[in-house]
Formats: C-alpha cells, sequence, structure tokens
C-alpha cells in the first residue's frame, strides 16, 4: 500500500513532465502552428490523500510551456471534499464551473462561490478550496508556475476550518 501512495505522488509528475516534453518536441518542429489538446489526451487521475481530503479528481486540459508558464485542469470535488492548504508561487485562477464552492485563507475568511464567477489568488498566498457539504463542485484552474514549480503544499485543512 506504501508503494501506492509513492506512485499516486510521483505519477502526476511524471505524467506532466512527459506532456510537457512531447507538447514542446511538437511546437519547436512547427513554432508557428497551433497546438491542439483533444477532449480526453491529457491524463485524470484521483487526487491524493496527501494534498486533498475527500474523493477529488483531477483533469488535465493542457501543461504550461515555455512561453505559457500556466496549466489547466478541471478538478471535481464530491460533496464535503477539498484541498489541504496549499499557496501558487505564481499565483491561481478559479472559475466554478457547476455547483458551489467553497474557499478559505489563514486570515479565517472562508467565501462560497458560484457558477460562472472567477477568483484569483495572488502568489504566495496561504489557501484552500473544495465543495460544499451538501453537493459536489467542479472547477477550471488556470495555474502559473514559477521557477518550474506551481503549488506549495501544506497541513490538511481541520474540520473546524472547513466549517466556518
Amino acid at each position: 500500500m506504501k508503494n501506492n501512495k509513492v506512485l499516486w505522488r510521483i505519477y502526476p509528475q511524471l505524467i506532466l513532465s512527459l506532456i510537457a516534453i512531447f507538447s514542446l518536441k511538437v511546437w519547436a518542429e512547427n513554432p508557428s502552428s497551433q497546438v491542439l489538446y483533444m477532449t480526453g489526451s491529457q491524463p485524470t487521475f484521483a487526487a491524493g490523500s496527501d494534498h486533498f481530503t475527500g474523493e477529488v479528481s483531477v483533469e488535465l486540459l493542457f501543461p504550461s510551456n515555455d512561453t505559457a508558464k500556466y496549466s489547466g485542469a478541471y478538478v471535481t470535488f464530491q460533496a464535503g471534499s477539498r484541498t489541504a492548504w496549499h499557496s501558487h508561487p505564481a499565483g491561481q485562477h478559479i472559475v466554478v464551473l457547476t455547483g458551489t464552492a467553497v474557499t478559505g485563507t489563514r486570515d479565517g475568511e472562508v467565501m462560497q462561490v458560484s457558477p460562472g464567477e472567477a477568483i484569483w489568488c495572488p502568489p504566495g498566498v496561504d489557501h484552500w478550496h473544495g465543495a460544499t457539504k451538501k453537493g459536489p463542485m467542479k472547477h477550471l484552474v488556470v495555474t502559473g508556475s514559477k521557477d518550474g514549480n506551481n503549488v506549495v503544499w501544506k497541513e490538511h485543512v481541520t474540520d473546524g476550518q472547513y466549517q466556518k
């Protein structure tokens, strides 16, 4: 079981690296053409319990590259699911697609975010986000990368922090 945890931590990073290398190779061969990421062509995986509470799935949409240092993904949270505390060295945009999102910061502020609304989380701001207890939520994240890093994970959000 321990080996599976290690694989789930390494596997998404390995897949992202391979996608980025392949994308850069395609672009390098023809830098004036657009790159199409067809539906289902990027990996989808269950988020690990090291950085999430509850059932969460991640569907990668596009990787960052040398020109555009940001990536995109759909993240679906089942009722009561949430991220651990984390920050982004180059910030993150979140657009809620379905359900109601909740997000909190270290100052104790917790917001509810409706479909169609967007959040900008500036670089270095500790935060968490997830679904309400009542239902699932899906959002689009566009996450910047700085020095090859797009997230700094921290401790889990407690039930008390989530319930505020």
